[in-house]
């Protein structure tokens, strides 16, 4: 019985659409950050990527659906499909025990996450205003925000590491704050704050308002200078 042929065609088109998706996504990334939502349009992310306007509606498809995917592979930090939940940062929080190390952590990922994909959050909010289906990305952005807020208040209910006397919906409605990319602008694009200078902001904010006081003595790292 003769071999199956292996699909090295199907693959190879696979590979090149995916070449092409990221291509078209980085160009609008780009151009949406340079030019904001209304001045980006199909055609303009077409000659930018070099591919016909056909191309981007079939690669991504239109405006709303090209700054959804550019700010999914912004958050997560590359084009590969899995989710936030199962990446390796989510893991390492989760195998955390000490409240200040988690804390720690959770600062880094928070400031590392702000620096890719804020700007484009910022295009979200303007385009939601604008825009229908932009307003659905936008809706499903910030209960995605909100997932992650309810995440690290939630672990550090399980390392016994909330502060006492703070309820749940506060301490998610703090973490909400620190994860704001408009604080991000405020800090990093406005005031010039680097990149671990608003992280350590972030890790200090956190461990006042979120952690209790016996687990919040001491420092993972020493914070930056200003």
């Amino acid at each position: 019985m003769p071999q199956a042929r292996r699909p090295y065609r199907s693959t190879l088109r696979e590979e090149q659409a995916r070449a092409t998706r990221r291509t078209v996504v980085s160009a609008a990334r780009d151009l949406f950050v340079e030019l904001g939502w209304s001045r980006t349009t199909i055609d303009v992310v077409a000659a930018r990527a070099g591919v016909s306007r056909k191309t981007v509606f079939t690669s991504v498809g239109g405006k709303a659906a090209l700054l959804k995917l550019a700010l999914d592979w912004a958050l997560v930090g590359d084009d590969e499909p899995v989710p936030m939940s199962g990446r390796q940062v989510i893991a390492e929080m989760e195998q955390l025990t000490d409240p200040r190390a988690l804390v720690a952590r959770w600062a880094q990922f928070v400031a590392e996450l702000e620096e890719r994909a804020a700007p484009l959050a910022d295009v979200l909010v303007v385009a939601a205003d604008a825009d229908p289906e932009a307003a659905g990305v936008h809706a499903v952005s910030e209960r995605n925000r909100l997932g992650g807020a309810e995440f690290i208040v939630a672990r550090l209910t399980a390392t016994d590491g909330l502060r006492q006397g703070l309820t749940t919906e506060r301490a998610v409605a703090a973490a909400l704050v620190l994860m704001d990319p408009a604080v991000h602008r405020t800090l990093v694009l406005e005031h010039r704050w680097t990149s671990t200078e608003y992280a350590d902001w972030i890790e200090r904010a956190a461990v006042a308002e979120l952690v209790e006081a016996d687990n919040a003595q001491g420092t993972t790292r020493p914070s930056a200078k200003r």
